[in-house]
């Protein structure tokens, strides 16, 4: 615990700091940051991005001029009159903070494989060895429901084999959504396997039950236990809800933990399930009414990403959703007004890249590259190292298969994605990246311009001004993203920022040499951009952070940021 309270105070500090919720005061060839009678001291190194690379063994705090033991949860309360979380909210935000270094407790006590062992791991290994969860976000494992035994069984770094249960849905309570070219049976076979599917008809015939009135949904099982056979006991009594048991195939939770990837059977879909946890500022549900548009977007998504020359050269390719599945049929879809109750049966089926790389491709969470070991060696310097590349053309390649995709996307589409490490997939090629997949596209993809949509996807829309466009760039890779990825490459002597952003730069003219006339007015080499900020949004509202049906509006601001390739 020890060690997670140094790791998780050096990052609040880090991260606070770059938020301009604290102004750390030079002294000597140290920092301090000085709150009441009580002082915190480190060495630390200010790169591009106000980003702050702190020296975690250098961190002391004294009080009243005594050393005394760093203390997460301390912090936070010695900086609330600097973070003013509403008082009815403190204590959740503490009791995320908590869940954060509970998690972050086992990740230390159990270890996890080394950086040059992450090398020739596979998709799931690595997934499972991430250590830090959002590089932002300082409560950034909340999970909150989980008791320790569940924690063991269902969270991601525990990597414990997960079987899902199945519920008989009443075709004519639930809502299912198909992508192109699939049918529902031909789904349900390639999914579950003729002996699967003979066993759940067979069990809703012993009922008295026509299994072609129904659906099959997966269930997490502590969403079943926790959720489902309680506060749905009625649903389940009228058999619109039938328990048909657990499936043959196993699972294991990635880092978004209520999505699931298949491990007895790679080359099928990842599942992802209501999972009614209190997690990084969201209840973590999953709403049936929203989801009935994700297959269409996601094909419309697919289609204009495989058409476009720019993006097949780059390799760049998203995971579709490609079905949906909704219960609707309980009394919470028939109250006057929205509630989280209505997000707790729905399930998502995604693309699995297993089926999509070569015999000498490796896929990996991108998050990998922020990830460093126990010993604190970075797994993109590892990389780096065995692809026997000069770091130069490492991360060249690296952003041509990742930045110039997006570019590409926002200035000749209008289209916008969250492409933060967990929502993409790098495919590395010898240790080095040769393209990226992106997913999450049915929550994240936003469209920020007028140019037409089918009826479809319409909901996708959010138009803002040129200089909200380009935080899509400046906001969710520059500072979400690559702002991190130069300080470990900075901090480990693999590449200087100066060299790193010269590369970002070259990136970014590149793309607009080979597309004159495009950027319209968004201009990615603006002296500066709106300084937009995470944790802000979480300690405004620690139980929802921005409101998905208007994003825009929800977004909170210190100010602007020079940006590094102006």
């Amino acid at each position: 615990m020890a060690v997670a309270h140094r790791h998780l105070v050096t990052k609040a500090l880090a991260e606070f700091a770059h938020e301009r919720l604290l102004a750390p005061v030079a002294d000597d060839e140290r920092y301090r940051v000085v709150l009441g009678d009580v002082v915190y001291r480190f060495r630390a190194r200010r790169l591009a991005l106000e980003h702050w690379t702190i020296e975690e063994a250098s961190l002391t705090r004294t009080v009243d001029g005594a050393p005394a033991d760093l203390d997460a949860l301390a912090l936070v309360l010695e900086l609330q009159p600097l973070l003013q979380i509403p008082d009815a909210l403190l204590a959740v935000y503490l009791e995320e903070l908590s869940s954060t270094l509970a998690a972050a407790a086992f990740k230390v006590h159990h270890g996890g494989p080394s950086a040059a062992e992450l090398l020739h791991a596979d998709l799931p290994t690595v997934e499972r060895a991430m250590t830090e969860g959002h590089p932002s976000f300082v409560a950034n494992n909340g999970r909150i429901g989980f008791g320790v035994d569940e924690h063991a069984a269902y969270a991601p770094e525990a990597g414990a084999p997960i079987r899902l249960l199945w519920l008989g849905v009443r075709k004519a309570s639930s809502h299912l959504a198909l992508g192109t070219g699939l049918d529902e049976d031909g789904f349900y076979l390639d999914e579950l396997g003729a002996d699967t599917l003979d066993r759940f008809e067979a069990t809703l015939r012993d009922l008295g039950e026509d299994p072609t009135g129904y659906r099959f949904l997966p269930v997490h099982p502590w969403q079943w236990e926790h959720r489902v056979a309680v506060t749905f006991a009625p649903d389940v009594a009228r058999r619109d809800l039938v328990p048909l048991g657990a499936g043959d195939d196993e699972y294991v939770a990635q880092q978004s933990i209520r999505t699931l990837f298949n491990t007895s059977r790679p080359d099928r879909h990842y599942v992802k399930v209501a999972l009614a946890i209190q997690n990084m500022g969201f209840l973590r549900g999953l709403s049936p009414a929203y989801m009935r548009a994700t297959p269409a977007i996601n094909d419309w998504v697919f289609d204009l990403v495989s058409h476009d020359p720019t993006l097949t050269e780059c390799g760049f390719q998203v995971l579709r959703e490609r079905v949906s599945l909704g219960y609707t049929g309980d009394v919470y879809h028939r109250t006057p007004a929205p509630n989280a109750h209505r997000k707790m049966l729905a399930a998502l089926w995604r693309e699995s890249p297993v089926p999509l790389v070569g015999p000498t491709e490796r896929p990996a969470t991108m998050a990998a590259l922020l990830h460093r070991d126990a010993d604190g060696d970075a797994f993109v310097t590892a990389c780096v190292r065995a692809s026997g590349l000069p770091a130069r053309d490492w991360v060249r390649r690296y952003l041509r298969a990742y930045l110039r995709p997006l570019v590409h996307c926002l200035l000749a589409h209008q289209v916008a994605f969250m492409p933060h490490g967990e929502n993409v997939i790098l495919v590395l090629d010898g240790h080095a990246p040769a393209r990226v997949f992106l997913k999450d596209i049915g929550e994240e993809v936003t469209v920020l311009g007028h140019r037409p949509l089918p009826e479809a996807v319409a909901r996708v829309r959010q138009v803002v001004d040129d200089e909200e466009r380009a935080l899509a760039i400046f906001t969710d890779v520059f500072d979400g993203v690559l702002r991190h990825l130069a300080a470990i490459l900075d901090t480990d002597g693999v590449l200087p920022q100066d060299a790193f952003w010269s590369l970002v730069r070259e990136c970014v003219d590149q793309h607009a040499a080979d597309h004159p006339g495009l950027s319209g007015g968004v201009d990615l080499r603006a002296a500066r951009f709106a300084h937009s900020c995470l944790n802000r949004l979480q300690l405004r509202n620690t139980l929802q952070m921005v409101d998905l049906a208007d994003q825009s509006s929800s977004l909170i601001y210190a100010g602007t940021l020079a940006n590094p390739i102006a």
